[in-house]
């Protein structure tokens, strides 16, 4: 029975390693890209070509569209968007490694967001673990140097207030809407968002650059469905955590193409803010749908 009991949590952490390895090629591939072709250009394919594999995907489940909650559900979607132009935006000016731990910050919003929106309270753990990370994204952010850098990084940050709206909003929606659905309307709308964005700047991909958009929208979509696999096994608090694990795919992916190697004051606002959002991840919670 034991050993029943923890084959779904290997399976899961399995499952949550190899998404964030995934999700960390997607993002070198993004930062690749992004050499030549602008981040809002390349959020537009990611996510239009997103957006045709995933109805693919709905009309062979037979995964019908809602008639009910449309507005919350472009609400999610705009969110998205939002998230993914600002995360791309980072990738593409500051080190993968800081990108990453500031995209790493979004749980701490969502808690912020659920106190104000679902009127739930915060724990005295993340009352606790909150200032942690908070010191740690200002060591990231640097503000006190007022550089180019402490800009870009600031867009990261945003883009994890981005992630955890769009993770609110799905913790609503996720009762009464597919997953296949929530993932349609994220991408199809960060298609729209995107389009006006890159009309002015908008350069004829080359061979490589195809190469490029067309891998991160695919391996950008598988990771999303390797990570939802891993949040259907139980000990969600374990996958979560497991998660971290792509900062250190991200360094590894920085150092070997770009020789990006962080500074003492990244290094150690990465520590804290790895170390608070585990201690908040151990903290008892319902398991919650995966998105």
């Amino acid at each position: 029975m034991a050993r029943d009991e923890e084959r779904p949590m290997k399976n899961g952490v399995l499952l949550a390693i190899f998404s964030s390895l995934v999700f960390s090629v997607m993002n070198a591939l993004v930062k690749a890209a992004s050499v030549s072709i602008p981040s809002a250009e390349v959020a537009f394919f990611r996510s239009i070509i997103g957006t045709a594999i995933i109805y693919g995907m709905m009309r062979h489940s037979k995964v019908p569209f809602s008639r009910e909650g449309i507005p919350l559900l472009v609400t999610r979607g705009v969110l998205g968007a939002l998230y993914l132009l600002a995360y791309f935006y980072t990738i593409s000016k500051i080190p993968l490694t800081d990108a990453s731990i500031l995209a790493h910050l979004s749980p701490f919003f969502v808690m912020a967001l659920a106190v104000l929106v679902l009127k739930e309270k915060l724990s005295r753990r993340a009352l606790t673990v909150l200032p942690v990370a908070i010191l740690g994204a200002m060591l990231l952010i640097k503000p006190f140097q007022f550089s180019s850098y402490s800009a870009d990084a600031l867009i990261g940050l945003l883009s994890a207030f981005f992630a955890a709206g769009a993770a609110v909003s799905i913790r609503m929606l996720s009762q009464k809407h597919h997953t296949y659905e929530i993932v349609f309307y994220f991408l199809a709308t960060a298609t729209l968002v995107s389009m006006p964005l890159m009309w002015n700047d908008f350069v004829v991909p080359s061979t490589l650059d195809w190469l490029y958009l067309i891998s991160i929208g695919v391996v950008s979509l598988l990771g999303q469905l390797f990570l939802t696999k891993a949040f259907t096994h139980e000990n969600a608090a374990v996958v979560e955590v497991t998660r971290y694990i792509g900062i250190v795919f991200n360094a590894m992916w920085g150092f070997l193409f770009w020789m990006e190697v962080p500074d003492l004051l990244t290094a150690a606002g990465g520590v804290l803010i790895v170390t608070a959002c585990i201690a908040l991840s151990r903290q008892k919670r319902p398991q919650s749908k995966a998105y």
